[in-house]
């Protein structure tokens, strides 16, 4: 078995054994008890977010087992850390009497000099991002030295990869997995990816570990992954993609991305999967059937 394959092995690993360590540690300690922790699912019954938390630590924990250098092992803790901060900040203090949704509520808010824990989200993410996509850019390319503008949009659009892949994961946790599965369908090819599609190997093999040891209680409705949970997943994920793809690549994701999230503004995903026989199969796998009306 070849090196690259023992530091995938070891990525999932830690991270699954992690995140089971974790969550359960924080069942009996959790900060501000368990109460602060829990929310109301869309059936109406109670679910924990301490499964945001866990998950982050895993993703963390396997991505610096699997990183495939020093300055991705940085990106990548930069990326997640920030990324489970921010968002469990807005997890826990979030002002739901004035609540605003979406980006362009936050942003719209901050425009109008407001700072809500979404907008603080948004700008802690952000910077955290731009700091990662600077870590995990290099300044040579083919033996060359890249020029500072060149190396300056390169950052610049890694970063936006980094923070809108963490935003479009959140906004697929809406139901019991989906983000979870969500985040697997994307990290399996680069777990398996060879050559450069490699250097990103690790950090995908750290979410499908977390993902796996989480799973079951998430389709429980035991647990969700909030906000802390689920930028996490995806912040490592488009870290995972900035170590591993070419320019080209990134800019197509990226693209699709944004795309995602403007029509996430005007259309529910919900409803699109709900009327989308394979996605609709993919997304109830595992789930407990949603009970008929009346009943």
């Amino acid at each position: 078995m070849s090196v690259g394959s023992w530091r995938r092995g070891l990525a999932f690993l830690a991270a699954g054994t992690t995140t089971a360590v974790v969550r359960g540690l924080l069942d009996g300690q959790a900060p501000g008890g368990a109460a602060r922790w829990t929310r109301t699912n869309h059936r109406g019954e109670p679910v924990s977010m301490l499964e945001g938390p866990a998950v982050a630590a895993g993703v963390l924990a396997g991505s610096l087992v699997g990183a495939p250098s020093v300055r991705g092992a940085w990106a990548l803790g930069v990326a997640t850390s920030s990324a489970a901060v921010f968002g469990v900040v807005d997890d826990l203090a979030e002002d739901v009497s004035s609540r605003r949704k979406g980006l362009r509520g936050h942003l719209g808010a901050l425009a109008h000099g407001e700072l809500t824990t979404g907008g603080l989200k948004v700008l802690g993410i952000g910077a955290g991002a731009l700091v990662a996509a600077a870590l995990a850019t290099p300044r040579r390319r083919g033996g060359a030295v890249v020029g500072p503008g060149a190396w300056t949009a390169d950052v610049l659009a890694s970063g936006a990869l980094i923070a809108t892949s963490a935003n479009l994961v959140n906004l697929l946790d809406l139901r019991p997995g989906r983000a979870l599965k969500a985040s697997a369908m994307v990290a399996a090819p680069l777990a398996v990816g060879g050559g450069q599609a490699g250097s990103g190997a690790g950090a995908a093999c750290a979410v499908l570990g977390a993902g796996a040891a989480a799973l079951d209680q998430d389709l429980d409705e035991a647990d969700m992954l909030g906000d802390g949970g689920a930028n996490a997943l995806g912040a490592a994920l488009g870290t995972a993609v900035v170590l591993a793809a070419p320019r080209g690549v990134r800019l197509t994701l990226l693209a699709g991305v944004v795309a995602l999230t403007v029509i996430s503004e005007k259309v529910s995903f919900t409803r699109v999967i709900e009327r989308t026989p394979v996605l609709r199969d993919i997304d109830a796998w595992g789930r407990r059937p949603v009970e008929p009306a009346g009943r």
